[in-house]
């Protein structure tokens, strides 16, 4: 009777010692997949967690979509983080010249200036220059798409980077587009002599000549608009430059080489609406009231808008 018994309480004691390896068992395996669960979702949320680093990184791949979109997140809940709204700003900037769509540039340039004008509150002295350069720059490209005017505050932004000591290539040109935008003739001519010293190209000589006109002096004019026709390779700008100089030869009454430039124009590109107005102008001068208005006729066929003609052609 007592093997009996010993063996039945050795049975019971080896059953309750598999149970209680089971449950500790099962104890070590749910805190060990807790475990590593925890760390799953803690390396996830390290790995998608938005950070002035991660934006960063973006940035230094020139993917400004990322760093607008990372930027977007972040500063819902720290909406003036100084580098944050730098970046973000800068991103939105690129993201604005590179649109075909005008709506979404202006979309994206006022977010630009908006962040970047925040940005500059409390932005380091060494910073500042760069955060007005740009801002410049943002309020330049949205003086081409509107029909208001920001040449002014671009020349505002873009004149004290240049005094606070930021240097880079193309202020002087951005400052004598907006010059001319604001018809600042002067100021613009020497903004754009200015920017020849950096970098000399057909667009600015064309610009330059394009004030000096402006300005009645037209001696000038034609001196940078012969150094184009005898030296570019554009053609475009070639023949932006004859329909400029043929306009100076009417204007001196120099009405054959005017006719030449015309011509010389209309072999290029017979739809030129500019050209057909000129010769119209020419014979206008030459009392043939009949040939006059027959090219600005053409002149209106080309280009129904075209101020000129429509002006001419209603008297």
């Amino acid at each position: 009777m007592k093997n009996k018994s010993e063996q039945k309480n050795f049975a019971k004691k080896k059953n309750h010692f598999f149970r209680n390896l089971l449950i500790v068992s099962g104890i070590l395996l749910f805190v060990a997949g807790t475990v590593t669960l925890g760390i799953f979702l803690v390396r996830n949320y390290n790995k998608n967690k938005i950070t002035i680093k991660t934006i960063k990184q973006a940035w230094v791949q020139n993917d400004y979509k990322d760093v607008y979109e990372q930027g977007k997140i972040f500063l819902q809940s720290k909406p003036y983080n100084n580098t944050v709204l730098t970046y973000y700003g800068y991103a939105c900037f690129y993201l604005a010249v590179s649109q075909i769509d005008t709506y979404q540039t202006q979309e994206y340039l006022d977010e630009c200036i908006n962040n970047l004008r925040l940005a500059m509150y409390e932005s380091s002295k060494s910073l500042l220059p760069q955060l007005q350069y740009m801002l410049g720059k943002a309020y330049f490209y949205k003086n081409t798409i509107t029909t208001y005017y920001y040449a002014d505050l671009a020349i505002k932004y873009l004149t004290l980077a240049k005094e606070n000591g930021y240097q880079a290539d193309d202020i002087a040109e951005y400052l004598g587009l907006s010059y001319a935008s604001l018809g600042q003739t002067y100021e613009s001519i020497s903004a754009f002599t200015e920017a020849l010293l950096v970098r000399e190209s057909d667009f600015l000589l064309l610009s330059i000549a394009e004030q000096y006109y402006k300005a009645n002096e037209t001696g000038a004019a034609q001196q940078y608009l012969f150094r184009i026709i005898n030296n570019s390779s554009n053609d475009e700008i070639i023949l932006k430059s004859r329909l400029l100089l043929g306009n100076i030869y009417i204007d001196l009454n120099d009405l054959v080489n005017a006719k030449e430039q015309f011509d010389l124009v209309l072999e290029k590109n017979d739809n030129s609406a500019d050209a057909h107005y000129g010769l119209g102008l020419i014979f206008e001068k030459q009392e043939n009231l009949v040939s006059a208005r027959a090219e600005w006729r053409k002149a209106r066929k080309i280009q129904p808008n075209h101020a000129g003609a429509v002006k001419k052609l209603s008297e």
